[in-house]
């Protein structure tokens, strides 16, 4: 679509056309893009709910018996291969749901409803589908994209192109991967979808609370063209240290690095757990039910109860979802609680005259502790000296991130895929950022899927085993393609 090449000698076109790209968003950011024409303000609304789709599959070495050369494929390629094996019987399931919000959000239009729902759909997801012939897929996706009736009730998020956790992957790379899901998914619905997309999902909710790593987090969204951030209760505190008072208003996250750099960013706040259960069964409508009107800025406004889940995992999840989400639509359509995606909450109030500036203020977890002790811009040195202090003073306090669930660490237990994740990524930079290779390079291009491939979260997520082996296969397929041994 818009002549970029969906795909080039086989690989994802996930580089090449940076400063288009930035030009596309850049020439869109200031103009509505949900907010249906001459509306304002809330009307009746008394409050809202929001639910988000996260679907990923990652792309594994396991099309072969020798892991060195086995080919590159999903893993959902390798459950339908393996249906007889653990719970792989649900690869068709998965399949399906993957593409049925393309049947449901049209249905529920021709019925004369206002269905909504927002998808985070991982580039390694996307690229396994084209790869295994799910064309089908593809296309109702694109419809669902493309359609302008259509495109007003569903937001896509942007995301890593290889489901990264922002916490654990070399902030450089990191934005290696914002910039190749935007030339992704450029190439697969056109620069018109991703001028409509608004909102950045990270992978496992993970969001860097070292104050540098969180710093770098931000700043990529807001160079890439992100105007707010899904973030998990969880991971998050008040500049006092103290746990957020209004979770269902979204927040202005300020994250300052240790040389007094400031980057800021709206964040909307995931509540509760990662439960499939909750939106499985649509919890979202039933507690945002029991909420009324909050002032904001001296303005009473509804709130928004946000929730995001796996939109495949889970009996509940894959059996009981359709038909749940379907009722709710009906009957929350037209009432003073609606299905509302954030980014048309957000134009709802800008419309009123609220700004970023107005919005209470929030923190990644646990850097109060660290700015009782020093000043932003007493440089990196102090701030090594300040965690050390804190880590040795209480074995609770960390810098390894948050995530859906507040025990979960994305380094610890990981050496065996970070130590060769992070030399491969120092490789890469060494051999084709440093030398300048341009990104159209098909060299360049064939690294760069590799190396964003060997990040995938699901390598660290199980910490041993053959998931582990996956990902140290990849690193070092990284390697030897940046030495030319292969």
């Amino acid at each position: 679509m818009d002549d970029l090449a969906e795909y080039v000698d086989g690989l994802p076109t996930i580089c090449g056309s940076e400063e288009r790209i930035r030009q596309a968003i850049r020439a869109s950011r200031t103009t509505p893009v949900f907010l249906p024409p001459g509306a304002s303000g809330f009307g009746e609304t008394n409050s809202a709910f929001a639910i988000a789709l996260h679907m990923h599959q990652p792309l594994i070495p396991a099309g072969g018996s020798e892991l060195p050369t086995a080919q590159l494929i999903s893993n959902l390629q390798w459950m339908l291969d393996t249906a007889d094996s653990g719970d792989n019987y649900n690869a068709r399931v998965f399949v399906w749901c993957y593409q049925r919000m393309g049947e449901f959000v049209p249905h529920l239009l021709d019925e004369g409803f206002q269905p909504r729902v927002m998808l985070d759909y991982s580039g390694t997801l996307l690229y396994g589908l084209h790869q295994m012939g799910a064309h089908d897929v593809l296309d109702t996706l694109a419809r669902l994209t493309s359609d302008e009736r259509n495109c007003r009730a569903v937001e896509w998020l942007g995301c890593s192109w290889g489901h990264a956790v922002a916490p654990s992957t070399p902030v450089q790379d990191y934005r290696l991967h914002v910039e190749a899901w935007q030339h992704h998914f450029a190439t697969l619905f056109g620069l018109d979808a991703l001028r409509r997309v608004r909102g950045f999902s990270p992978a496992e909710l993970a969001l860097p609370n070292q104050p540098d790593v969180a710093y770098e987090f931000v700043k990529t969204l807001l160079d890439y063209g992100y105007q707010w951030v899904l973030v998990g209760e969880h991971t998050i505190e008040q500049p006092d240290g103290q746990a957020p008072q209004q979770r269902h208003l979204p927040h202005r996250l300020v994250c300052t690095n240790s040389r007094g750099e400031t980057a800021t960013i709206t964040a909307v706040i995931k509540t509760q757990g990662s439960d499939t259960k909750l939106i499985g069964q649509m919890q979202p409508y039933a507690e945002a039910k029991g909420l009324s009107r909050v002032e904001l800025a001296g303005q009473p406004i509804p709130p928004l109860v946000t929730q995001i889940a796996d939109g495949e995992n889970g009996g509940v999840m894959m059996n009981e979802f359709p038909a749940k989400y379907c009722e709710v639509i009906r009957e929350c359509s037209g009432s003073r609680t609606p299905i509302m995606n954030v980014t048309e909450y957000l134009e709802r109030l800008e419309s009123l005259g609220i700004q970023e500036s107005d919005l209470p203020v929030i923190q990644p977890l646990f850097q109060a502790r660290i700015w009782e002790r020093m000043a932003p811009g007493e440089e990196p040195e102090r701030l090594a000296e300040v965690i050390n202090q804190l880590r040795t003073e209480d074995g609770r306090f960390h810098m390894e991130g948050g995530s859906w669930t507040n025990n979960r660490s994305w380094v610890q237990g990981y050496d065996t895929v970070l130590v060769p994740m992070e030399r491969a990524s120092s490789l890469f930079h060494e051999r084709i950022t440093a030398s300048g290779m341009q990104s159209s390079d098909p060299r360049y291009r064939n690294a760069l899927f590799h190396l964003l491939t060997a990040e995938t979260s699901c390598y660290r997520y199980w910490g041993a085993g053959r998931w582990t082996d996956y990902g140290s296969e990849l690193c070092r397929r990284v390697s030897a393609i940046l030495t030319d041994d292969q």
